[in-house]
């Protein structure tokens, strides 16, 4: 009797220790309130952002990145071929290069748009997100802010192809192209396919530093993360 009253004392213990070590984690009152957690779900976007978006800026930042990688559209893909097929494989892989140093470009000026559209969201569901998916915030995020961020970034990326001479280069090979025998002349709108690939490579970013915040606790860098995302362990 007195072996089983010891186990039973040595098992409330360690649940007292447990219980404890949860409630220190929590702020005074022991509840984190709606406003906290979007703090918090704002400060891990932020870091996102810190340090994710801006390796996009760094030069091949998009083009030796293979998860943001801007490859050519289906109506471009077949004048990378033709060129290489006649021996302009150098040629071809200038006018890749030149659409992913548009979108490095453009993403380095446009990083303070979308750090202030961060700081304007009113996470109303915000114990949602915290509970959804290992993306629930980027997704948030993306759905909030990408027409907005399309009209902010597209003039940004039209800039940075006349900047990087990707539309001298684009121009040439286009024309290059249309003048080949027997192939269907082409004209896309690439500031228009650019502005949506590098916003994707941005949203792409800030999903793999929320997942880190998410899933490994030494990603959490503040007070705030560490209460908040603990909630969701």
């Amino acid at each position: 009797m007195k072996k089983v009253f010891l186990i039973l004392v040595i098992f409330q213990c360690i649940g007292c220790a447990e219980l404890q070590q949860v409630v220190n984690q929590l702020p005074q009152g022991g509840v984190l309130s709606n406003e906290q957690i979007a703090n918090g779900l704002t400060e891990a976007l932020n870091q996102g952002i810190q340090k994710q978006v801006s390796k996009l800026t760094l030069e091949d930042g998009y083009y030796k990145n293979e998860l943001v990688k801007i490859l050519l559209p289906t109506e471009l893909q077949k004048i990378d071929k033709t060129l290489r097929d006649i021996g302009l494989g150098n040629l071809a892989d200038q006018g890749l290069k030149a659409i992913n140093r548009a979108a490095e470009d453009a993403v380095g000026e446009a990083t303070p748009i979308f750090i202030a559209a961060v700081k304007n969201i009113s996470f109303t569901d915000a114990k949602t997100i915290l509970t959804g998916a290992d993306d629930a915030a980027t997704t948030y995020l993306t759905t909030s802010t990408e027409t907005e961020l399309y009209n902010k970034f597209n003039p940004v990326i039209k800039n940075s192809f006349t900047k990087v001479g990707a539309d001298k280069i684009w121009e040439d090979l286009i024309t290059r192209y249309n003048n080949i025998p027997f192939t269907k002349d082409v004209n896309p709108d690439l500031t228009d396919y650019v502005t949506n690939e590098a916003l994707k490579g941005v949203y792409t970013m800030i999903a793999v530093e929320e997942k880190e915040i998410r899933t490994k606790v030494s990603s959490r860098t503040s007070a705030i993360l560490k209460q908040v995302f603990a909630l969701q362990d």
